[in-house]
């Protein structure tokens, strides 16, 4: 009876949860070869900032038009501020200036650590102790991601020492908003969480680029265009909402360790779209994650 007891009261996956963060790895993932494309025509900031916050706006205005209360209680506030802070302004800002010491495979394969920094503090923090499913998807995780970058490794020379050490903040960072956001839920319909989220976090970062950047919309493709709405759309508004829609419906580790297919979708998808190489380990590394993500789900 005790065992039964304590069986049931782990963490139930409920299958919502696996479906919104399917939605919200492809969305992701899919942006990787997107930014890298846009990158070409437009500064980096500007381009984070001003797409997320173009996408707030599209999220608000389809939270009135499904007569969704856009107000936030007061006590919402400091939580709301928290998880813009670190989910939103500081994983993109940490992440595209690490651009500039690091190649963004290796951003990439450092960035997702995250889901090794979830597991550890949700165990403190939330009390989900690390099955031993979950910590072998984490193993097989970081085997397909190694997989991507080949036998070359990372060279931790002093020259890419401040990129490495942005990327792991920007992780970490995101890893405690995770599970802070389980910790102390923010009680709002999805949309406008994901709406206020991304709006706050986004507007310093547009700012930013505005005043100190360079940006001339002239030499912006008619695919930079339809790119431009893509990332608007698809990363801001369906993959943040789906996001936050997984993230309160599964454990804290599991919706961590199930961004780890984020990447690896992205080199797929960059191999098709841009010609980048997709040999044996990329296709090792797709193999390696998704049974990560699976052993994960099972845990």
């Amino acid at each position: 009876m005790h065992d039964s007891t304590r069986r049931d009261a782990r963490p139930r996956i409920a299958p919502a949860g696996l479906m919104f963060l399917a939605i919200t790895s492809i969305g992701w993932g899919f942006n990787w070869p997107v930014t890298k494309f846009l990158l070409a025509e437009l500064p980096p900031l500007t381009l984070r900032g001003v797409t997320g916050v173009l996408g707030a706006v599209l999220l608000a205005l389809f939270a009135v038009m499904r007569r969704q209360s856009l107000r936030v209680p007061g006590a919402i506030w400091p939580r709301l501020l928290t998880a813009a802070a670190l989910n939103v302004t500081g994983w993109m800002v940490l992440m595209g200036l690490a651009l500039l010491w690091l190649p963004a495979s290796e951003a990439a394969l450092i960035a997702y650590t995250m889901p090794v920094w979830a597991s550890i503090i949700a165990w403190p923090v939330l009390g989900e102790r690390p099955t031993v499913l979950r910590t072998l998807g984490l193993v097989l995780a970081f085997a397909g991601l190694a997989s991507i970058m080949g036998g070359n490794g990372i060279a931790a020379s002093a020259e890419k020492a401040p990129g490495i050490i942005m990327v792991l903040v920007g992780a970490f960072g995101f890893a405690l908003g995770t599970v802070l956001s389980k910790k102390y839920p923010i009680h709002l319909p999805p949309i406008t969480a994901a709406a206020w989220q991304i709006g706050i976090g986004c507007l310093p970062i547009s700012i930013v680029g505005l005043l100190v950047e360079t940006t001339d919309l002239g030499r912006v493709t008619p695919l930079g265009w339809w790119l431009l709405v893509y990332s608007t759309v698809v990363q801001f508004c369906i993959a943040y909402v789906s996001w936050f829609a997984a993230l309160a419906r599964l454990p804290a580790s599991v919706a961590a360790i199930g961004t780890m297919a984020v990447p690896v979708i992205g080199v797929v998808a960059s191999a098709v779209a841009l010609g980048e190489p997709l040999g044996a380990g990329q296709i090792a590394a797709l193999v390696f994650t998704l049974a990560a993500v699976v052993l994960a789900t099972r845990g």
